[in-house]
């Protein structure tokens, strides 16, 4: 069944729907342990939640395929990975409201560390502050000059290592190898075409990535700049416009925010903490139908190989949980975007955990919020892009199909 099928029964009404989305939730056992980050954190309401609830787990993409963050999102909200994949350059400058034209190549900048080989040592540049993410974005755009008569260059600084890079102008194309190997002990990799109308662009790559290596080598964190997600701009149908839907997007990592603007959702306030992400949940119930809060810190202790950190944000936002079922949602979901298992400290293929908790579901067996309890749960295993389907009939926004 396409996912846009769904869009044919709407309904509107007033029930409430809410997406609680920790990144890169589900994980994998790690250094003699027998249990998951998930199995193994402290997660009562979690628990009494799924009890009451009906449970599953989610492929984002497909089996045994490893999705970014964008397909993974986008799959979330029903819109088909496959039809939708998008770069991860749009989404970075959707998240910092850069203004994008149809004459931009738009590309997301990690800021790495190498040493004096040319050998990568840290992907993240230690995770640099947004300070001196911004110093050096400032360095290299008085620096960079134009690389070409016809085209402008532009950095903005989006958090901590990672920033946007937009090429402007006439002709540009996306098909050119990302520059990031994704792991370290490796040169980066040089942005070669990949079709051979795309060969001026990646020699004006080339050319840009040398002139940043040299203005950056005084730089002891920062001193080069991996290029990845090459992406043209184009429209997407928002929420309100498939489903009805008045939707809020509560995020504090650009690039979530990003993928919400794309689908038409409004930006919240950028909270500076967990806590404050509930908080805004709660001050803005009244004024929107479907809220997606998404918790960034799961995936980021998850890709730093962290098992102990990546378990203690999960007993965070069990901790606050409360914050939410007080307010009786009529659907409220928890799930993950993809798995980040501290064990591989990257995204994987893993199937997601999920609950789905609504006065019309089949409450299963399940009485604990992990992997292999969800397994067993009355979803079964599903695609992602099913959930909001779901999650719209438990609102009773779908009508009946055929006489």
């Amino acid at each position: 069944m396409e996912a846009e099928f769904i869009d044919t029964l709407v309904v509107k009404n007033n029930t409430k729907i809410i997406f609680l989305i920790m990144d890169g939730l589900g994980g994998l056992p790690m250094g003699g342990r027998d249990q998951t980050e998930l199995e193994a954190a402290r997660t009562p309401n979690l628990d009494a939640l799924a009890g009451k609830s009906v449970c599953g787990l989610l492929d984002p993409v497909g089996y045994g395929i490893t999705p970014g963050s964008g397909p993974a999102h986008f799959a979330l909200f029903g819109y088909d990975p496959f039809k939708n994949n998008i770069g991860r350059g749009i989404l970075e400058a959707a998240g910092i409201d850069f203004p994008m034209t149809d004459r931009d190549l738009l590309i997301r900048v990690n800021f790495a560390t190498i040493d004096t080989n040319g050998i990568i040592v840290d992907r993240r540049a230690g995770r640099i502050d947004n300070e001196t993410n911004k110093r050096i974005c400032k360095k290299l755009q008085n620096n960079m000059g134009r690389i070409s008569d016809r085209v402008e260059v532009i950095f903005e600084p989006v958090r901590e290592h990672r920033a946007l890079l937009a090429l402007r102008g006439d002709g540009l194309r996306d098909e050119i190898q990302e520059t990031d190997p994704q792991q370290t002990g490796l040169h980066p990799f040089s942005p070669k075409a990949l079709v051979p109308e795309a060969e001026e662009t990646a020699a004006l790559l080339h050319e840009l990535v040398n002139k940043a290596r040299n203005i950056l080598s005084d730089e002891k964190k920062a001193n080069m700049l991996l290029l990845r997600g090459y992406s043209r701009y184009r429209q997407y149908p928002s929420m309100e416009q498939r489903y009805g839907l008045n939707a809020l997007a509560i995020a504090g990592y650009p690039m979530y925010r990003g993928i919400a603007r794309l689908l038409g959702m409004t930006i919240g306030p950028q909270p500076e903490s967990i806590r404050a992400e509930f908080m805004a949940l709660r001050e803005n119930y009244k004024a929107y139908d479907f809220f997606f809060v998404h918790i960034k810190p799961t995936d980021s202790r998850g890709e730093d190989g962290d098992f102990d950190a990546k378990v203690k944000v999960i007993e965070e936002v069990d901790s606050l949980i409360p914050l939410v079922t007080e307010l009786n949602p009529d659907v409220l979901v928890v799930t993950g975007d993809h798995s980040t298992p501290a064990a591989l400290a990257s995204h994987s293929w893993h199937a997601v955990p999920v609950i789905l908790s609504s006065a019309t579901c089949r409450p299963d067996r399940v009485e604990k919020f992990g992997e292999r309890d969800c397994i067993l749960g009355g979803l079964g295993r599903v695609p992602t892009m099913y959930l909001m389907g779901l999650a719209l009939a438990h609102a009773r926004r779908l009508e009946k199909f055929g006489a």
